[in-house]
């Protein structure tokens, strides 16, 4: 989603900020999985309620539900495979965009999109349902030590973009939302970007029953008091349902999908696929 905008494929053995050999190209490098995750990492980022109201205040989500994933997808993209110049130059953008973007929540509570301490939240949100993902569909980062290195070289983008105190382990990341959960609330906006991203119109007929698969693949990879919350609970039957057909998904998607980031930075290290 992002190739019309960064070009991955040049220049020849520039490794970026990370490199093949790291685990955050092995996570972000599966379209099928990281679709889910990020599906996942919104609904769980607005139970933030100053993140909700940075997106209520600030973002068209509303008539663009899908453009908003993808200028995540492209942020994300480029920041894990591009060149590292074009990295710095789009962390840079992001940086001059939060310092826009502030206001007062629904409870009068002052935001702003630049506050470290909300930058860290959305950055945990994210990382921690792209692993989720990567374990449940993919699984080439696996052991704790694996994961603990994806987690500590995604902080760098989170420290890159103002954020502090990042969690940088598994064990770091789960005594985070532990410490986070009494801070967290679901109210009619956050059910509101629930409805908006179920609602929403998929790109053709086709493609309707697959976003739909991968839809319920993201309310399955939130932790539990978090589906909870969001009045989403699955039951098992529903659960092992949408985990088949997320994988018989991912299966077709990776067969189809050769010229993503992951490939084209892949092919500009030399590496075979």
């Amino acid at each position: 989603m992002a190739l019309n905008q960064v070009n991955f494929e040049q220049p020849p053995g520039d490794p970026g900020r990370y490199g093949p050999d790291s685990a955050i190209w092995q996570v972000h490098g599966d379209f099928s999985s990281m679709l889910c995750g990020g599906i996942s990492a919104l609904l769980l980022q607005m139970l933030h309620p100053l993140a909700l109201a940075g997106v209520w205040d600030h973002s068209r989500f509303r008539e663009d539900i899908y453009g908003r994933l993808r200028r995540t997808s492209l942020f994300i993209s480029a920041t894990t495979f591009a060149p590292a110049p074009v990295a710095e130059q789009l962390i840079e953008r992001v940086r001059a965009i939060h310092l826009q973007i502030n206001g007062t929540d629904s409870a009068s509570t002052p935001y702003a999109a630049s506050d470290p301490d909300l930058l860290t939240w959305v950055h945990v949100a994210e990382c921690r349902s792209f692993m989720a993902a990567h374990l449940r569909y993919r699984r080439r980062i696996v052991t704790t030590e694996q994961q603990d290195q994806y987690y500590r070289e995604a902080a760098h983008i989170a420290l890159a973009l103002g954020a502090r105190h990042v969690p940088a382990s598994c064990a770091d990341i789960a005594d985070y939302l532990a410490q986070m959960r009494p801070r967290l609330r679901c109210d009619e906006r956050t059910r509101d970007v629930a409805r908006v991203l179920f609602q929403a119109p998929a790109p053709s007929l086709l493609a309707r029953p697959a976003v739909a698969i991968m839809l319920h693949g993201g309310v399955d990879l939130l932790p539990d008091w978090a589906s909870q919350m969001l009045g989403l609970t699955q039951s098992g039957l529903r659960r092992r349902m949408v985990r088949a057909g997320v994988h018989s998904l991912a299966t077709v998607i990776r067969g189809c999908v050769r010229n993503g980031a992951y490939h084209c930075a892949m092919r500009r290290m030399g590496r075979p696929l």
